[in-house]
């Protein structure tokens, strides 16, 4: 039995590793269409995130401006962003919004 082996392992080639080289194999045009498709879809959900935070953030400062005028201020008031002015009471500057438009 052992020769039988013997005889078949010297006659099965072994496969050789430099079938390919590395620098041939690419993902080609799928790869390509894949990692476009991810990108686009990445930079779209950036923006529209982006476009969601600041509308959610307008309405804020608008909601603030109708509750001011509502409890007797006048419309130009400016208005504080709370955990900013309670910073400022306490003596921090780093707390609060570093979004903030100037």
């Amino acid at each position: 039995m052992s020769t039988i082996a013997a005889v078949l392992a010297a006659t099965t080639p072994s496969p050789s590793p430099s079938g390919v080289p590395d620098v041939d194999v690419t993902p080609g045009v799928a790869g390509f269409v894949a990692i476009a498709l991810v990108a686009i879809v990445t930079i779209l959900l950036v923006v529209d995130m982006t476009r969601r935070i600041r509308r959610t953030r307008y309405r804020a400062e608008i909601r603030e401006r109708l509750e001011a005028e509502v409890a007797g201020d006048t419309g130009d008031a400016v208005v504080t962003d709370e955990p900013s002015r309670r910073a400022a009471e306490d003596g921090r500057a780093d707390v609060g919004d570093d979004t903030e438009r100037g």
